[in-house]
């Protein structure tokens, strides 16, 4: 069933979608885009011990370990001290930004086609 909308001095005619939020929730339990579980590289996948791994899933599990070691800066808490784990997924870097973090971590995960 379409309605009609008057806009300023234009009419529109809007018909109804037939999309419900059942597709939207269910393409997210299919672990769609950020979600989906992808090859990583060795390195990374020794640090996550796991072969695969999403992009946001990975993510977390860097945080958790930052967090739980303590490796920010105190005096700058936008800065990772890296230790010898994180330097191995960090292309050697002694300190990373916190928004440097994904762009390191993307040459990690196989390119989906």
């Amino acid at each position: 069933m379409a309605t009609s909308r008057v806009f300023g001095k234009c009419r529109l005619l809007i018909a109804a979608t037939k999309t419900s939020s059942a597709s939207f929730a269910s393409s997210a339990l299919n672990g769609g885009g950020l979600q989906r579980a992808v090859p990583i590289s060795p390195q990374l996948g020794k640090f996550l011990g796991a072969s695969q791994a999403s992009r946001t899933g990975a993510l977390k599990k860097v945080w958790d370990y930052i967090k739980l070691h303590n490796l920010q800066n105190p005096a700058n808490r936008k800065e990772i001290l890296c230790d010898d784990k994180l330097k191995k997924i960090f292309a050697g870097k002694d300190s990373v930004g916190m928004f440097e973090i994904t762009k390191l971590l993307s040459p990690h995960f196989q390119k989906s086609n």
